[in-house]
Formats: C-alpha cells, sequence, structure tokens
C-alpha cells in the first residue's frame, strides 16, 4: 500500500483540495510507548506507518486489555467510531516508529473521494459499516454474553424474530443452550 503522501504526489494537477490535504499530513517520528490515542478522546486520527508498530486496544469495565490489532509498516490504523461518538480504541506505539497522520474527518470527507472516486452515500455507508464492525469486535472480546445479547437486540431489533436462535447464538460466539441460558437470565432481571 502506498502512504497518504505518496498517493496524492501521483496527482501531477492537484486541486486546491488535495493541496489543503498534503499540508494537513503530518510525518512524525514517535518514540515506543507513546499513547497516540485514548479511548473516551472525540477527536480521531488515522495513522499511516511507514516504520515501526502500532496496536490499537481497549480496556473493559474490569480493566482487562483486548488488543484490537496490530498496524506493521504499510498498515492504516483508526478507530473506526463516527465523528459524533468518542474513540473507543487505545492506539500506542511498540516500536519507535515513523508515521504519517492525518485527522479522520479531513480523511474521510477528501481522501477517498480523491482515491477511490466513490460517490458520498457509498462512502458515509462503508465508514459505518466499519465503525459497526469495530464495535462489534470489541463487544465480542470483553463484553459478558448478556451484554452481547443486549447490545445485538438494540442493534438489530428487527431481525429478532426472523432468524433461528441458533444463528443469533453464533452471531453472539455463544451455543444456542447459553443463549437460553442468557435469555433466561435477561428475563428475570426484567
Amino acid at each position: 500500500m502506498s502512504s497518504f503522501l505518496d498517493i496524492l504526489d501521483l496527482d501531477t494537477n492537484p486541486t486546491t483540495e488535495v493541496l489543503a490535504l498534503k499540508q494537513k499530513i503530518s510525518l512524525k517520528s514517535i518514540k515506543k510507548g507513546r499513547i497516540l490515542q485514548r479511548g473516551g478522546d472525540m477527536v480521531s486520527k488515522i495513522y499511516y506507518v511507514k516504520k515501526g508498530l502500532l496496536r490499537s486496544y481497549t480496556i473493559d469495565k474490569k480493566g482487562k486489555e483486548h488488543i484490537f490489532m496490530f498496524a506493521p509498516e504499510d498498515w492504516i490504523i483508526a478507530d473506526g467510531a463516527d465523528f459524533s461518538s468518542p474513540c473507543q480504541l487505545f492506539i500506542d506505539v511498540l516500536e519507535d516508529s515513523e508515521i504519517e497522520i492525518v485527522d479522520k474527518k479531513l480523511f474521510e470527507e477528501v481522501y477517498i473521494s480523491l482515491t477511490l472516486n466513490s460517490d458520498t452515500q457509498r462512502t458515509a455507508a462503508m465508514i459505518k459499516r466499519i465503525s459497526v464492525l469495530q464495535e462489534r469486535v470489541i463487544m465480542l472480546m470483553s463484553a459478558s454474553a448478556i451484554e452481547r445479547y443486549e447490545h445485538f437486540t438494540t442493534t438489530y431489533p428487527q431481525i429478532m424474530q426472523r432468524v433461528p436462535q441458533r444463528m443469533i447464538a453464533s452471531y453472539l460466539g455463544i451455543t444456542p443452550e447459553a443463549l437460553s441460558k442468557v435469555k433466561s437470565e435477561q428475563n428475570k432481571g426484567k
């Protein structure tokens, strides 16, 4: 994969947007151990790793860390939460690294449309899907079966009666028997 700046440099007749975007991409050398983003932050960046290694992770209510992904050279790492939500992931530097940093909102508004030539609605839908997928993976890593079930019922209330219980159990990462137990426990709590 090419870096943000490498792709923008391919444009032989850059528009005003391309020139503005290039000015807002920063190239930084970051030392091992630095936290670039914390869960709960409202401002999100996208990081392209030219050299080094980054990771993203979440910390559950019990203080346990759950790694979401690693980003070695030529990878992009970011939080998939939308602009109106706080970041869910911490992003830190595991090795001394050289990274390109761009504001996520700017990236989504300008960079994607320039490089993919996609329409705004399709891009917005893809960004939304990435956000939902990230939340799902984090829940699978750190939430209890009851919490995952409650999240499922609020995320997909329209399909509760349309799919077999075994499919809901599979989605939640539990057995159908465990799903029955979770539903029973939830009903006791009401």
